[in-house]
């Protein structure tokens, strides 16, 4: 299981974290990675990062984010600078346990609102 937190009301161009604690060890699986759902938007993958600590992006979001892993917390954090309206969502992490499988074990999801 995981369990988001970090959202909250910022204005554009500021900065969130958020962070994904896991209730196991997230260096016995294959990725932990972040994924957003907008306002009548479909949800859409935005980061990841392996138990190699191998990170991956979206190309909306490179260049401005940063997904890292606490593999003591067993944590996984998603630094978001110079956010845009588009950013406005609600972000979920999800366990990836092994490379064949897909994205499984959804938290609850935290709200990021950007305002102009």
């Amino acid at each position: 299981q995981v369990v988001e937190s970090g959202g909250g009301l910022v204005q554009a161009g500021e900065s969130l974290r958020l962070a994904c604690a896991a209730s196991g060890s997230i260096r016995s699986i294959y990725a932990v990675g972040w994924f957003r759902q907008g306002p009548g938007k479909q949800r859409e993958y935005v980061a990841g990062i392996t138990s190699a600590d191998n990170p991956d992006y979206a190309d909306a979001v490179r260049g401005r984010f940063t997904i890292t892993a606490d593999f003591i917390k067993n944590t996984v954090y998603l630094q978001m600078n110079n956010l845009q309206r588009d950013d406005t969502a609600v972000y979920y992490c999800a366990v990836r346990p092994h490379y064949l499988a897909e994205f499984d074990s959804w938290g609850q999801g935290t709200q990021v609102t950007v305002s102009p």
